[in-house]
């Protein structure tokens, strides 16, 4: 009887501790920082995966209110690997800009030099 009730208790214990998923606070405050770090590279509404990233997050948010930490983290994982595209997006067009600007600069020099030889 002892063994069935102690067999009994460590079931209940172990399916409690599968059905309760710790916050994800820690992720979701990390997603918080690579958002605004994206924001700040000049990743907005236009960049689609952006748009992806913040609606995640929101929906995140709402999930965390609501307790539902299992769908909580994959969402604030989700929108934080969002959010890491469009700003690498943002950060490679404005590369791209800068590296043809050089290179109008360079071809311009290239001309002034034949131009005094």
């Amino acid at each position: 009887m002892n063994n069935r009730l102690l067999l009994i208790t460590l079931a209940a214990l172990v399916v409690t501790g599968c059905a309760n998923a710790p916050a994800p606070t820690a992720q979701l405050q990390l997603t918080e920082q690579v958002v605004a770090q994206a924001t700040s590279v000049g990743a907005d509404n236009q960049v689609p995966e952006m748009q992806l990233a913040q609606s995640k997050l929101a929906l995140a948010q709402k999930n965390m209110n609501e307790e539902d930490y299992k769908r909580a983290r994959v969402l604030t994982e989700q929108a934080e690997l969002d959010a890491r595209l469009a700003e690498s997006k943002v950060l490679v067009v404005k590369s791209e800009a800068q590296l043809a600007e050089l290179r109008a600069k360079i071809a311009g020099l290239r001309k002034q030099l034949g131009a005094q030889q």
